[in-house]
């Protein structure tokens, strides 16, 4: 599975000034400064590897750094932010079958397996357990990485 979420950025990464670049994986959205967190899980919702951009960035952006790092699997479940030909025929040359619904921009609908796509809830609930954690829900720190030096 695959899916992004929102994190705010605190008061500490936002008050880098309105008129200024807002720094490494900032970005401005509707509902304010934040950054987006995209994973990748297996079927039952563990995380296997994540990819952090600002705020306002799509999600084709982590699904093409994502798609490297995923392992074997019979399919992918991700939501209409990732549909996309290209997306779909990178996972087929995986040996992947996707399991995502169409845009409702898509002239003709695709087909996928709803009972199957239905198992995605299984990566929101991974989310809202990151969120749990204030340090994860909320961003504190300026810089992507927060290691010591």
């Amino acid at each position: 599975m695959i899916d992004a979420t929102y994190l705010k950025a605190g008061r500490t990464p936002s008050s880098l000034g309105v008129n200024r670049d807002l720094g490494p994986l900032i970005g401005r959205t509707k509902g304010g400064i934040n950054t987006k967190l995209h994973a990748a899980t297996d079927a039952n919702g563990r995380p296997l590897s994540f990819f952090i951009t600002a705020g306002q960035i799509s999600d084709y952006t982590g699904a093409a750094a994502l798609l490297d790092d995923l392992p074997k699997a019979k399919w992918m479940l991700a939501d209409r932010g990732y549909d996309a030909d290209w997306f779909r025929d990178a996972l087929e040359q995986k040996g992947i079958k996707p399991c995502l619904p169409g845009r409702k921009s898509r002239s003709l609908p695709v087909k996928y397996d709803k009972p199957r796509y239905e198992r995605r809830n299984r990566i929101e609930i991974m989310f809202g357990r990151l969120k749990d954690w204030r340090r994860v829900a909320t961003r504190y720190d300026r810089q992507p990485s927060a290691s010591p030096h």
